[in-house]
């Protein structure tokens, strides 16, 4: 970097810093317990329990591989390598897609409905153990308010419905 170019950065104050330090702990701390959770209990990695989580709530719960991988932000090879594991286990099913022979759709399964069924008490206690109990509901609120601007396609305040674990939603804990 030219002495011009460092110049020209704005840096990040200590105040900055320690906060964006604190996200990155947080978060990567959050997440690994409530994987290890969720493997201990179900079995199940996130990623996994996130597909099954979306397939259970799209109609005929059967998505695209690439709104699958849209939806969950992963990469189209990640996702086809956490599918291949999840068809295996007999968790999904994947086949081309009547309408467009190019696209390949997955599709639940019964068995996989009845794991995801099976899992989501225990990460539901984990997530609300973790998280949701925590911290006061308002700073829950504005944490989901400052997620979704990060999230493409999405306005900050709003919730998608089925979303929000009310009664039109699962409350899968997704």
């Amino acid at each position: 970097m030219t002495a011009s170019a460092r110049t020209s950065v704005r840096w990040l104050d200590e105040e900055q810093q320690h906060s964006w330090r604190q996200l990155l702990r947080g978060s990567a701390q959050l997440f690994e317990d409530l994987n290890h959770d969720l493997e201990q209990q179900s079995g199940l990695s996130m990623s996994e329990y996130e597909v099954l989580v979306r397939l259970s709530e799209a109609e005929g719960r059967t998505l695209r591989m690439s709104a699958l991988a849209a939806d969950l932000v992963h990469s189209r090879s990640r996702l086809t390598h956490t599918i291949r594991r999840m068809e295996q286990a007999g968790l999904v099913e994947r086949r081309t897609c009547a309408e467009d022979r190019r696209g390949v759709n997955c599709t639940l399964t019964a068995a996989g409905y009845a794991r995801l069924e099976q899992a989501a008490p225990g990460h539901v206690q984990s997530v609300r153990d973790r998280l949701v109990d925590r911290i006061t509901p308002e700073q829950l609120r504005l944490l989901g308010e400052i997620m979704a601007t990060f999230v493409h396609g999405e306005e900050p305040g709003h919730t998608p419905p089925g979303r929000h674990g009310g009664s039109e939603g699962t409350g899968w804990a997704h």
